[in-house]
């Protein structure tokens, strides 16, 4: 795990909040990503995050395909044999939590299961991104995603 990535696990989701607002959108991933879902103020964020990467979320694969790599697909990687399963859009848009420039990951037409979700990402390191889950407009869970 990324050493930042590991400093996050400590964090409160305020202390989360302020340094995404403080990032700017950066690239949108290409390719391989490895994932670290953040259980942000909870004494159990380690435990958490080492059981979601074994069993559940590993990653993203990204796929940027047009507008000269501003947007694109991504397919997460779940279960502990990383199958690829759950599609989403990826593109630039204004973010849930503070109004500026994001980048999306939006489930809304390409899933049946994660319909609700929407995901958004700042890169606060290069290759090394600070995520923010939301379902509906509930916000419910930090992620970490670096590039391989």
């Amino acid at each position: 795990m990324n050493d930042t990535v590991k400093t996050w696990l400590s964090k409160s989701r305020e202390e989360l909040d302020d340094i995404y607002r403080s990032a700017k959108p950066g690239e949108i991933p290409s390719g391989d990503t490895q994932g670290t879902a953040i259980l942000a103020g909870s004494l159990f964020a380690k435990c958490v995050a080492f059981f979601a990467g074994l069993y559940a979320w590993q990653g993203k694969v990204f796929d940027l395909f047009c507008q000269g790599g501003k947007a694109g697909v991504l397919v997460n990687k779940i279960t502990p044999f990383s199958l690829s399963f759950i599609v989403a859009k990826v593109y630039r848009d204004k973010s849930w939590l503070d109004g500026k420039d994001t980048i999306v990951i939006d489930y809304s037409k390409t899933s049946f299961f994660a319909k609700a979700i929407r995901d958004e990402i700042r890169e606060i390191e290069p290759g090394v991104y600070l995520g923010k889950v939301w379902w509906g407009k509930r916000r419910i869970l930090d992620f970490a995603l670096t590039r391989k």
